[in-house]
């Protein structure tokens, strides 16, 4: 524990008020109240730019070339190991309490930093501590902190650490901070728009020299072949032991040519010559699988799984040679990008980046919006909102339809907090169709307020609502008891018989957009909406016609008497956070549509 010069211990770091703002501090930075000794310095990291203001020592204590190389956290993140910058980064991730705000929240944590860059073989391992402090969300807005630097004779102090990191045998990392590191690297090549290589290497007949030599003499060779292809990796790659006999290694910046020549290294080196046992000398030989990350996979298991195909490829050669994955079939290509998807949507999800679109649904009546659709949009952290349609079917094939119907719930309640006008529908799986959870969810977040839940649709798709018609009915009737309305959404694109119909007893019936996209010069198509519109009304039920995009389509329907119309004649979806209550026109005029 170090001393400062007015005798107090440890980080030094007094608590601040919430409307302290370290980032102002520009001239004789003394962020901890003490000047610095040799062996660490200090900074304040105001999280909302990303900007790092340091103490006039950093350069020299860190080793870096100039302050300007680590003047914000995406910078610094940069030099960090990439086995270690999942751990600093949870420090900053976690939310805090209200009491959190005045008195911060303190941080200590060890890493391993590389001033000259990953290729760099410069290390120096670091201790950071201090306090952050969070906003109105409970995330960290600011940050104090000093870095200390670790020096040889603390390393043995720190054998816990360091013991977390390596694999006894080799000294390489091992399988779960190799892993952590693969993390990393595949998070910055979708940022930096990088390319880098991630390669499995087994020695191959490990079992013939178990059983022949002898355990231990087989831990000799493995820790040999490790030493040797640490030997002939470039600065800043990654080297760790995946599993008994097999090495991961991740080559940054690395392409396919510079990934082959990279693995005839390997393979040359290990060949060459014999490994000195004390079983005597022996002859051994590797097999590699190899893949370019992210382009062929751009998520850790698919990393994985595609090297060791190539890997299993490689070694049915029966030489030591290496292999790169080239994908096999439509399968593969389907694989990575639900994987993609699925790592997508759960990001998504944790980061609060869904997003509502609002679509009008127009009263034939009135020519004015009467409710509005929820859309569900996913943001990416770029910003781009990727359209519901391109992510839900992958996501409901893989199990996470629940979490997104929860979510879109969520939304929706919010909005009809804020808007008392507004009516809003949206759309649930066929699996929260069973799932109680929801319904449990319903209520909690409406809090029962039927001033909510009156002001509620919940659409359901024919084809889901058929699979389980008891389970549907209950359902149903369950919301309909709350005070919620019920729709059956895109009627007639499945196979429901118009008496399963009636015993759902829903509210609403959205007649699919394929038998209205061409109603003006579709006769079949005319006669089946006549026939639909009618029978609702027979059942009680209002209609809505999907997809109307023409005037022609639009008359032919309020001939017919349908209830609402819902399309892109009458309005594009807009962002929920732009909806604004409509206002009394100032003439006499009706709503008119976006194709009048």
């Amino acid at each position: 524990m170090s001393t400062n010069k007015h005798g107090n211990e440890d980080s030094h770091l007094p608590p601040i008020s919430d409307g302290h703002d370290p980032a102002t501090e520009t001239e004789g930075l003394d962020l901890v109240g003490v000047s610095s000794d040799r062996e660490e310095t200090a900074y304040a990291w105001d999280l909302a730019t990303g900007t790092i203001i340091w103490e006039e020592n950093a350069a020299s204590i860190i080793g870096v070339n100039d302050i300007r190389q680590i003047e914000t956290g995406a910078a610094f993140h940069a030099l960090i190991a990439p086995e270690h910058l999942s751990s600093r980064l949870e420090v900053f991730s976690r939310s805090a309490s209200e009491g959190d705000r005045t008195r911060g929240v303190p941080y200590r944590i060890q890493y391993r930093l590389n001033p000259g860059g990953l290729r760099s073989r410069k290390t120096v391992r670091v201790e950071d501590h201090g306090y952050w402090w969070p906003g109105p969300d409970g995330h960290p807005v600011r940050a104090r902190g000093v870095i200390r630097l670790i020096h040889e004779r603390e390393l043995e102090q720190q054998r816990l650490l360091i013991h977390s990191d390596l694999d006894e045998l080799t000294g390489q990392l091992n399988r779960i901070r190799l892993t952590e590191a693969l993390g990393t690297v595949l998070s910055r090549a979708e940022r930096d728009r990088t390319s880098h290589g991630f390669l499995v290497v087994a020695v191959n007949n490990m079992a013939v020299i178990n059983d022949t030599f002898g355990i231990e003499t087989g831990d000799q060779v493995i820790a040999e072949v490790g030493k040797r292809i640490r030997a002939k990796m470039r600065g800043g790659d990654i080297v760790g032991r995946y599993s008994s006999n097999k090495f991961g290694i991740i080559m940054m910046n690395c392409g396919t040519a510079a990934l082959r020549r990279a693995t005839d290294r390997f393979v040359k080196v290990i060949r060459e010559t014999t490994i000195k046992t004390t079983a005597g000398q022996l002859a051994v030989t590797i097999s590699i699988g190899g893949v370019v990350i992210p382009d062929q996979a751009n998520g850790i298991q698919d990393a994985l799984n595609f090297a060791l195909r190539a890997l299993d490829a490689a070694r049915a050669k029966r030489i030591d040679c290496a292999v790169l994955y080239e994908p096999e079939s439509s399968g593969d290509i389907a694989r990575v990008r639900s994987k993609t998807v699925a790592d997508s949507v759960i990001s998504a999800l944790d980061n609060n980046r869904m997003r509502l679109a609002l679509q009008p649904i127009v009263s034939a009546a009135t020519g004015k919006p009467s409710m509005y659709e929820c859309l569900l949009r996913m943001q990416r952290p770029d910003g781009q909102l990727i359209a519901a349609g391109d992510f839900v079917p992958i996501a409901e094939q893989l199990g996470l339809a629940r979490l997104i119907d929860r979510r879109t719930l969520e939304l929706t309640v919010e909005l009809l907090k804020k808007h008392e006008d507004l009516v809003l529908s949206l759309n649930v799986s066929g699996l929260t169709c069973a799932d109680q959870e929801w319904l449990t969810a319903l209520r909690r977040v409406t809090e029962g307020r039927k001033n909510l839940l009156s002001r509620m649709i919940v659409e359901i798709t024919e084809t889901s609502a058929i699979q389980d018609l008891d389970q549907s009915i209950a359902f149903v009737d369950t919301l309909k008891e709350l005070g919620c309305r019920v729709a059956i959404d895109d009627f007639g694109a499945g196979y429901t018989s118009f008496k399963n119909l009636k015993l759902l007893n829903v509210d609403i019936v959205k007649i699919d957009g394929i038998f209205v996209k061409n109603l003006a010069d579709d006769t079949s198509d005319q006669i089946f909406i006549k026939t639909m519109v009618d029978l609702a009304r027979t059942f009680g039920m209002e209609t809505v016609a999907e997809w109307v995009s023409d005037e022609h389509s639009v008359k032919y329907l309020m001939d017919v008497g349908i209830t609402y119309l819902q399309g892109f004649y009458y309005g594009m979806p807009i962002d929920a956070d732009d909806y604004k209550k409509p206002q009394p026109p100032s003439g006499s005029g009706s709503f008119v549509g976006l194709g009048s």
